[in-house]
């Protein structure tokens, strides 16, 4: 089984003026792909992907916005069995409102990018919407790490802020993307100590160095089955994305320690629908 938690059906249009001023030079002066319902279908069936998490970005200060309806549109036209996540900036004044809407929708989690959106994390104003979320059982799935956006606001994107936000939320289920680049040593003592925090690999091979040490970590800090494949489509597509994690496991330094074909395969072919708390697209009694 693969469950690709971390994939983007968000269009170009969504990222308002924001990838074309900030992003696009940092990633190789190409515009931001379009997505259609047949191309998920198409990488997910390559890389024989089982169900995907989907989902777009919210970040109003930047400009950036995917309605819940887009999404669930784009998810219903999808022949992959998908979970479809909302996105939500929770500076919005009606952030209530469309939580709700993604709730009615079936949405079972949200994805929040704090590093955009420019939010703190650990202001006492956000407890509500944790608890909210915490209470229907809502996966938070946040970016976590690097931005080459100069808007962007670093501090509030380290491993750290997560830890803190679980000891106050310990029932809430959090994802930090990324394994929290550049700072994955941070992301697995997280990890380590809070029991409904985990972290995604998606587009972490591709800085192979910043990977071999934070899987390597990973399995000194026995937090491996705390990690679950994203590919970060259509950045990487699923296969792409696997290949990229296996060839980590072919380094060698040396008698240095180095990353398992165990591991590797545990994290693609981790149950993540159970340890995230998801309900099985598949089943016919979990549609909306």
């Amino acid at each position: 089984m693969i469950i690709d938690v971390h994939s983007h059906c968000h269009q170009p249009e969504h990222w308002g003026h924001e990838h074309e001023d900030h992003w696009q030079g940092a990633y190789g002066g190409e515009p931001y792909p379009v997505v259609t319902p047949e191309s998920y279908d198409q990488v997910m069936r390559e890389a024989g992907v089982d169900v995907a998490v989907v989902f777009g970005l919210a970040a109003s200060q930047a400009g950036v916005r995917t309605p819940n309806s887009f999404v669930a549109d784009f998810v219903s036209r999808m022949q992959t069995p998908a979970i479809p996540f909302c996105a939500i900036d929770p500076l919005d004044a009606d952030w209530r409102e469309q939580l709700e809407e993604a709730i009615e929708l079936g949405f079972q989690g949200v994805k929040l990018y704090p590093v955009l959106s420019l939010f703190d994390p650990l202001a006492p104003e956000f407890d509500d919407f944790y608890t909210r979320l915490t209470s229907h059982g809502m996966v938070a799935l946040w970016h976590m790490g690097a931005t080459p956006s100069p808007v962007g606001r670093l501090t509030v994107s380290q491993p750290l802020v997560i830890d803190e936000v679980a000891r106050r939320h310990p029932d809430l289920t959090q994802v930090m993307a990324h394994m929290g680049h550049p700072w994955q040593r941070d992301t697995n003592v997280v990890l380590r100590k809070n029991r409904r925090v985990f972290a995604d690999v998606s587009g972490v091979p591709s800085r192979p160095m910043d990977a071999f040490f934070a899987l390597v970590g990973a399995q000194e800090w026995r937090t491996v089955d705390k990690l679950v494949f994203g590919s970060d489509y259509p950045l990487w597509a699923p296969a792409q994305a696997i290949e990229n994690l296996r060839e980590i496991a072919r380094f060698r330094a040396g008698n240095l320690p180095f990353v398992t074909d165990e591991t590797i395969e545990q994290i693609i072919h981790c149950d993540a629908l159970t340890m995230l708390h998801l309900t099985d697209p598949r089943r016919s009694d979990s549609l909306p």
